[in-house]
């Protein structure tokens, strides 16, 4: 099956935080859901294919890593109506272990990848997907949905139809999106390929992860997290 999305080639290095010993390994099919898959934004929902993700900063890539660390937006809500000093209120905290098993992976990408978030994709996903927007209870499919509000499964789904769309003697090798947490950072989601099929990517660099890195200082401030 063959679309008219819109595609890039991807120039400059792509980054990547991932467990040691390899950032550029795929994960491990037992570590997937019940659904058959990891749990991510842009995963395959029927579990033929893994995703890596990636992004086109380091310090994009650790923003996007560390995320998950920030406290509640209803805490956050609660702690700034606490009076006192400022430096009284914990915020999130991220271990200082965690970075002992994490790695820094630079890494060329090959391939051509759709970009969800132009206007020719957009088209293509609203007519092909419309009844499962519906489903998932979104009002209309754009940027914004696709970005920020659309719910896992149903971008999983257009990771699928993009894995689809590819033609057989040119697959697409994944998905490139604009980060929900910073304009100026694009992220890649990339295809496992098929069997015999050359990588999606020739690895450059693997460095170690340190707390005192000055793009992990960068991103725990604009994130308002702690090292523990």
């Amino acid at each position: 099956m063959t679309c008219d999305l819109d595609t890039v080639i991807v120039e400059g290095p792509a980054f990547r935080v991932a467990r040691v010993p390899e950032p550029w390994v795929w994960p491990d099919w037992s570590r997937a859901g019940l659904d058959g898959t990891f749990g991510n934004r842009w995963d395959d929902p029927e579990g033929e294919y893994r995703v890596l993700y990636a992004s086109s900063t380091r310090f994009g890539a650790l923003i996007e890593t560390l995320a998950p660390f920030r406290p509640d937006l209803a805490v956050v809500a609660g702690l700034s109506e606490i009076d006192g000093e400022a430096d009284s209120i914990e915020a999130g905290t991220v271990p200082r272990e965690w970075f002992e098993d994490r790695l820094m992976g630079v890494a060329e990408l090959a391939g051509i990848y759709a970009d969800v978030g132009a206007a020719a994709s957009l088209s293509v996903v609203r007519s092909r997907l419309a009844a499962r927007a519906v489903h998932y209870g979104l009002s209309d499919i754009d940027a914004a949905a696709i970005r920020l509000t659309a719910p896992r499964g149903f971008t999983q789904e257009v990771s699928r139809l993009v894995y689809e769309c590819g033609a057989e003697d040119q697959p697409l090798a994944g998905i490139q999106y604009q980060s929900r947490l910073d304009d100026h950072t694009s992220n890649w989601a990339i295809f496992e390929p098929a069997p015999g099929s050359s990588g999606p990517l020739r690895s450059l660099a693997v460095e170690p992860l340190q707390p005192n890195d000055p793009d992990v200082t960068r991103a725990l401030s604009v994130l308002g997290l702690k090292l523990g």
